[in-house]
């Protein structure tokens, strides 16, 4: 149940994506480029996603609910930056297998690229999900729920922002309540969060001890009010996270940043900023996205 798109097939040539709908090269089992969730080839939609560097191509795949098939341009030292990191995730002890890629002609070995941006970026953070209070979450199942923040340039109006999307792996419950309801947003917006009604409209009015920490050029953390005062990390990059020049040229330009919330499952990693886009306009319809201005902190 492969789909590749007509660009696709144009890159890599009628004899490699024959071979792919023949299932010579596609994967039976994978893990999905965009939301990395688990996906089967053999039972659902899938898309082939070919990300394309100056000199270097690596074809991934995707729930076609997630994205469709489609080519997307990337940096060649972003591309093989992305690479390295997973082959030295490979090699670590019991770190998580990458989603199987295929190389095309002359490309080093395939590896999936997660989500690789277009103007966007992404970075998952390894501590559990913190509720917007000083304390830990609790949060359904066994395994705790981590935060993915996408960043990416939207336009409000005829203004483009600065804006980050957070969402998490699974549900957020409200500490204490024993609960398995979801209730991430629930949460945010008692702390100030709006349900959006429109992307077009930007929030009006920056949150109250909520900032965005930048440094040397780079996404560390947001920040939440803290009990004792001052500022406390509601969520911090494991690594510090490269933003591209036109979303770093945005924060400069307005010094404050739209974070967007939207529950588990909902949006996934989008690989260009018009995906990203469309994806936010269906989580407003669907009545499922908050949203809040930060002010930057650093630089």
């Amino acid at each position: 149940m492969l789909e590749v798109s007509d660009d696709v097939r144009t890159e890599i040539g009628d004899d490699e994506a024959d071979r792919l709908l023949a299932g010579a090269h596609a994967p039976d089992a994978y893990d999905c480029t965009s939301c990395r969730a688990p996906g089967d080839s053999l039972r659902e939609p899938t898309s082939t996603v070919l990300f394309i560097g100056d000199e270097t191509a690596v074809l991934a795949f995707a729930h076609a609910r997630c994205v469709p098939s489609q080519v997307v341009p990337v940096d060649e030292d972003q591309l093989l930056g992305a690479v390295r990191s997973i082959s030295q995730a490979q090699g670590s002890v019991g770190a998580p297998a990458p989603a199987p890629a295929y190389a095309a002609p002359g490309t080093p070995d395939g590896y999936a690229v997660p989500g690789m941006p277009d103007g966007a970026a992404w970075a998952a953070p390894t501590a559990p999900a913190p509720t917007p209070q000083p304390q830990g979450p609790a949060t359904p199942g066994t395994q705790p729920a981590v935060l993915g923040v996408t960043c990416g340039l939207v336009l409000c109006g005829d203004t483009p922002y600065a804006a980050l999307v957070v969402e998490p792996t699974g549900p957020i419950a409200r500490p204490g309540s024993g609960s398995a309801e979801d209730e991430f947003l629930s949460l945010l917006t008692d702390h100030g969060f709006q349900l959006v009604q429109s992307v077009d409209r930007a929030p009006s009015r920056p949150l109250t001890g909520w900032s965005v920490l930048m440094a040397m050029g780079q996404l560390h953390a947001i920040l939440q009010p803290s009990a004792s005062g001052g500022s406390a990390a509601w969520w911090q990059a494991h690594q510090p996270l490269q933003v591209t020049e036109a979303w770093r040229a945005a924060v400069a330009r307005r010094s404050e940043v739209i974070m967007y919330a939207v529950p588990a499952g909902t949006i996934g990693r989008q690989p260009r900023e018009d995906l990203l886009r469309m994806a936010l306009d269906r989580a407003v319809a669907h009545g499922v996205l908050a949203a809040g201005m930060l002010p930057l902190a650093g630089t």
